[in-house]
């Protein structure tokens, strides 16, 4: 037992040393003028507006790691470092496909630098331009919105100039978007124009580094109009009533009520407007579960849809400046659209829309955006107007919980549809 205990405490005192001596890698020495030996066997690989190095760092015991150092165009000047373990280094930031010459140094925990080691790279097109060149833009209702691809995922500004006349007035107005995602699509909403008041769009592109795509001309569009869809002939069925072969759901549970989901009132935290399945939200009856749900509207004339509104419960207290429940607890993260169809006697799928989750929003910033409400559109990636239909269905298929894979969703606050009634 005692031999056993030796062995721990020696193995404990090998590893404080260890660590104490790895701890010193990092501890400055101002004594300590002596420059680390140069980085060596460099090569490097071309990326998309950037390079990556590999190398063979110098045996300095007391080396910190490398830097990459290059100068623009417009003599600014920008560092990469990677640690010392590392055998690569990647730099970005170049604005086109010419030469350029990146140093490399190695540097220890002093702060002394090698001598610099010149490399002549010549990088792929940078991220920015191929966000430039994959942009689109198409007409929505009463908008436009962008759609583009950054594969990187790099850091991007978007800048929107767009351009109009209203009664003899023009008007130009710039909406700027950041984004990093792989692929992305912006809206410039609440352009209330006819299709004979064109809209004239251009585009410029940046990074991080300050380089900029030029203006480029997106042309002319003419937008698509709609209405939304008064609510006052809208007829509910009642609780577990078969439409075309889909029970009506249960939205009568404790506090909510199926029919303040079309009264045009959204919940707000003081007022409980919403409908609430109370977990058995199929049918009504436990034992059938509660999704996926059913919520199906007569609009008691025969309409073309473009695009729905959702808002969600929101119960985020009596102030109203909390985030609560958006975008999170008993709310719909994932729903799918239907029509019934008289031509062919039954639902026909329209289209699945998943709620994104906002991302870096304060909780007032989530309130007004809770609020303000999703909007979908019938058909995203080419907008137009759906058959002619009396009958709309909203399948709710799964809440945000679990990365939006459970079935607790309860709760839904109001449903707003727009098109236009048909001839």
């Amino acid at each position: 037992m005692k031999t056993k205990l030796y062995l721990y405490l020696f193995a404990a005192f090998l590893l404080s040393i260890t660590s104490c001596k790895e701890e010193g890698r990092f501890q400055a020495n101002s004594d300590d003028t002596t420059a680390p030996g140069i980085v060596t066997d460099v090569v490097y690989e071309p990326l998309y507006g950037g390079a990556r190095f590999y190398y063979t760092p110098p045996h300095d015991e007391d080396l910190l790691g490398v830097e990459a150092v290059y100068t623009n165009a417009n003599d600014k000047s920008f560092t990469f470092s990677a640690s010392y373990f590392a055998d690569s280094l990647e730099v970005y930031g170049f604005a086109d496909t010419e030469e350029y010459t990146v140093q490399l140094f190695a540097v220890d925990r002093a702060g002394n630098r090698s001598e610099a080691v010149n490399v002549s790279v010549t990088p792929l097109e940078p991220a920015y331009t191929r966000v430039a060149e994959s942009m689109e833009v198409k007409p929505g209702f009463s908008s436009f919105f962008l759609d583009w691809t950054n594969e990187l995922e790099q850091n991007i500004n978007v800048y929107v100039n767009f351009k109009y006349t209203v009664d003899g007035t023009p008007r130009e107005f710039t909406s700027v978007f950041s984004s990093n995602l792989a692929e992305d699509r912006r809206f410039i909403n609440d352009l209330f124009l006819s299709p004979e008041e064109k809209v004239s769009v251009s585009v410029r592109v940046e990074d991080m580094f300050g380089n900029a795509t030029e203006m480029i001309d997106k042309g002319q569009i003419s937008l698509y109009e709609d209405i939304e869809i008064p609510k006052d002939n809208w007829v509910l069925p009642n609780a577990n009533d078969s439409i075309g072969g889909v029970p009506m759901c249960f939205g009568d549970g404790l506090e909510g009520r199926a029919r303040y989901v079309i009264d045009g009132i959204i919940d707000q935290g003081d007022n409980l407007n919403f409908m609430h399945t109370h977990s058995r939200g199929r049918t009504g009856n436990s034992e059938d579960g509660n999704m996926p749900w059913n919520y199906i509207i007569d609009l008691g004339d025969y309409y073309e849809l473009s695009r729905i509104i959702t808002v969600q419960r929101h119960s985020g207290g009596l102030a109203n400046i909390s985030r609560g429940q958006y975008y999170r607890n008993e709310n719909v993260g994932i729903y799918n659209m239907y029509i019934w169809d008289e031509d062919v006697d039954e639902w026909v799928q329209i289209n699945q829309h998943k709620i994104p989750v906002p991302v870096g929003l304060s909780e007032i910033e989530f309130v007004k955006k809770g609020e303000a409400g999703d909007m979908a559109y019938m058909f995203p990636d080419d907008p137009q107007y759906t058959k002619p239909t009396r009958w709309f269905r909203y399948e709710a298929v799964k809440s945000f919980n679990g990365n939006y894979t459970l079935d607790d969703a309860n709760c839904l606050s109001e449903i707003t549809l727009f098109g236009r009634k048909s001839n």
